[in-house]
């Protein structure tokens, strides 16, 4: 239900005053208000950009579950330990180990509880396993896509009547006697209008848009282009800092080695995992590509000149068919076609030898020989003429720092005790990737982190708020319009 707020006669008067107020409509925050509202509180979502999206609608919409049932059918083998393993040891010891423990431990119950309670579409994503995943443990939507995700989403609280107000950014926290007691937030025409809360929920994602933070916090990702949601720009970081909370992870960020430099559009890490390498231009490989499409993208920050992805036509149609996004490339011109590894080196620039040379290395390695980077996986293994290359350039998505919170998605003070009234989740709450720029990330963390501690902040709020009896507390006052 669409809202608009408007100004009240008496401006230390609430314009509306709700159990939950969400500032962000991603997918940390419809997550976040449906659990809230399930919950039996009254809530309302603000978002500054105009529609609902965020990086939720800009991922794969894929959401890592550990013992889901969903698993269990496809006979897959897959628990809380396991998961939490393979995250700390891509990870490492960080500031954040209590969430990497309580999202993997909550991350089978998020992922049926999307499909039952919250009507979201979602299969198991099966046939390979992803970066960093040591089993099949991704659940995605029919699509592919996050945009898919979050139109569930929306769907499901337009249905429940969850009143959310796109265009009106949030400009101030309130706060009385040490507690956060809502927002003051303004319309498009810049009319100031103030919602009074007993929890306020931080969903509105990191600092990826705001160069000054990325410099001061994240200065590893400051050479990427940045491929992340405009509205990430670290409102609610600098919200949390100037009431004092702790921060953590700043240094981390999902980065992605495979963005088309002409066009933007994505390039698929399946393209590696079928079996495509990275050269310089040079024509030779720079790292070991199987480290992961963010691991990856420092490995090319570090590198000079143009970058190419090279793989084959078997490669693009086999991953053009379960992804249609990437279909893209070959629609736009990012797709350079060789029908040998000497044309595909002319028709993009590079040494024909040194490419042939590569390519003949790395069919040896798929072969079983060592590779010089230490890559033992290969896909469909060597690649095949005709051959494909696409330029690229490293990107960052999204930070995966930002303010602590405890297992319950409360913002920690510097005294170490929560802030009272204030939550957060998804790129506003410090991520469980690590302090390695984008070294510790594993696929899916980000919706992890969005829809599991959306999850726990919706639910933790509605205690937080003491709605009796679980029956609605919603007040609204004036100004409220549908």
């Amino acid at each position: 239900m669409t809202v608009t707020l408007t100004t009240a006669a008496t401006p230390e008067t609430p314009d509306i005053e709700v159990d939950v107020l969400v500032v962000g409509g991603g997918g940390c925050g419809l997550v976040a208000a449906i659990a809230a509202d399930a919950a039996g509180a009254s809530v309302a979502v603000l978002e500054k950009q105009s529609r609902l999206a965020g990086n939720t609608a800009l991922s794969s919409g894929s959401i890592p579950g550990a013992g889901t049932r969903l698993q269990a059918a496809a006979g897959v083998t897959d628990g809380p330990d396991v998961f939490r393993n393979d995250l700390m040891r891509v990870s490492g010891p960080h500031d954040a180990d209590h969430l990497t423990e309580r999202l993997a431990g909550l991350s089978a119950e998020l992922v049926e509880w999307l499909i039952d309670e919250a009507h979201v579409g979602l299969t198991l994503v099966a046939g390979y396993k992803h970066v960093g995943h040591s089993v099949t443990r991704l659940h995605a939507p029919p699509s592919r896509t996050g945009a898919e995700l979050m139109a569930d989403l929306e769907a499901e609280a337009e249905r429940r009547g969850i009143p959310v107000a796109p265009g009106q950014p949030v400009v101030e926290l309130t706060v009385a006697d040490g507690r956060v007691t809502g927002a003051i937030a303004r319309d498009p025409d810049g009319r100031e209008s103030r919602i009074g809360a007993k929890a306020v929920i931080l969903a509105a994602n990191g600092f990826g848009g705001a160069r000054d933070l990325v410099a001061e916090l994240c200065p590893g990702a400051q050479a990427a282009t940045y491929a992340g949601a405009t509205g990430s720009t670290g409102e609610a970081l600098r919200w949390g800092r100037a009431l004092g909370a702790r921060t953590g992870n700043l240094g981390a960020y999902q980065g992605h080695a495979g963005l088309a430099a002409r066009s933007g559009v994505l390039v698929t890490w399946t393209v590696v995992e079928r079996g495509g390498f990275v050269v310089d231009a040079s024509g030779q490989r720079i790292g070991d590509e199987t480290l992961g499409y963010s691991a990856f993208a420092g490995v090319e920050l570090a590198a000079t000149g143009p970058l190419f992805m090279v793989y084959d036509a078997r490669i693009e149609a086999d991953v053009a068919a379960g992804q249609p996004e990437f279909a893209e490339i070959a629609r736009m011109g990012d797709a350079v076609a060789g029908a040998t590894a000497g044309e595909l080196a002319q028709a993009i620039g590079v040494p024909g030898d040194a490419l042939t040379a590569t390519i003949d290395a790395a069919a040896a390695a798929a072969a079983g020989q060592a590779d010089a980077f230490g890559r033992t996986a290969w896909g469909l293994g060597a690649l095949q003429a005709p051959y494909r290359a696409t330029r690229i350039t490293p990107a960052l998505f999204h930070t995966q720092g930002g303010l602590a919170v405890d297992r319950d998605a409360r913002v920690i003070g510097a005294d170490g005790a929560p802030i009272p009234g204030l939550y957060a989740g998804g790129g506003a709450a410090t991520g469980i990737s690590g302090r390695d720029g984008g070294n510790g990330y594993v696929s899916g963390n980000g919706l992890l982190s969005a829809l599991g501690l959306g999850l726990i902040a919706g639910r933790s709020a509605v205690a937080d708020a003491a709605v009796p009896d679980g029956e609605p507390n919603l007040k609204v006052q004036q100004g409220v319009t549908t």
